[in-house]
């Protein structure tokens, strides 16, 4: 069965032209120009990826992957021409899969759009989820749970907290986390992933004493479960 994406786009040049590319690529193309008519087709079937503006009349972008996180983990990659790191990072916070700055070449897009495809397929044969003193991270369901509370939480949080404590110990750069946690070719710094460390802090620092999500100085961040 083709692959689903909804474009959500208001300039119908760039929809267009995006909307014949990935139709000879093998993808169904939904198209919205606006962000409420975005709402209404991701409600009336969601798609398997959602190529989204930022800048968008009646509903803006944030807006549309705001309603969109409210009850579904379907991979989004933000399409805009801000390209300034703050507006990146506000994106992956929101929880965004990827960020890609107009003008694009469409090969990368592609190649962005397959990444995040890969990256979100969970094997059905496939169960992730890790057990610590009063933590549990479930990528299956993409649930945290701290001292028997769930905690609600951006999905690329999780999925770093996941990364970093599949490996205990393990310490990771801040370029390695990039490339394994938000995907090949990633174009953001070292900032991104000390936001999304420092959000984790606020949930899980001082949970236990037998484990700590802990920055080694001058090299990056490291799950260290204490012997």
């Amino acid at each position: 069965m083709a692959r689903n994406i909804l474009v959500v786009e208001d300039d119908n040049n760039i929809s267009n032209l995006i909307k014949m590319y990935l139709d000879k690529e093998g993808f169904e193309v939904r198209l919205a120009a606006d962000g409420g008519k975005a709402v209404e087709e991701f409600q009336a079937q969601e798609p398997d990826l959602v190529l989204l503006d930022v800048m968008l009349p009646v509903l803006d972008g944030w807006g549309v992957l705001s309603r969109i996180r409210e009850n579904s983990k379907c991979p989004v990659i933000m399409l805009t021409a801000k390209g300034e790191v703050d507006d990146r990072i506000h994106g992956l916070e929101m929880g965004a899969d990827d960020y890609v700055v107009k003008p694009f070449e469409m090969k990368e897009l592609l190649a962005r759009i397959n990444a995040v495809l890969r990256r979100t397929e969970i094997p059905d044969d496939t169960h992730k989820r890790l057990s610590f003193d009063k933590l549990v991270i479930n990528l299956d369901s993409y649930e945290l749970i701290v001292d028997g509370k769930k905690i609600d939480t951006p999905p690329k949080e999780l999925e770093l907290l996941y990364h970093l404590a599949a490996t205990p110990n393990r310490v990771y750069t801040r370029n390695q986390l990039l490339d394994e946690v938000w995907g090949f070719d990633y174009f953001g710094d070292s900032r991104t992933v000390d936001v999304h460390v420092k959000r984790l802090r606020e949930k899980v620092e001082g949970i236990s004493d037998q484990w700590e999500l802990k920055t080694v100085w001058g090299v990056g961040y490291k799950f260290e479960v204490k012997a």
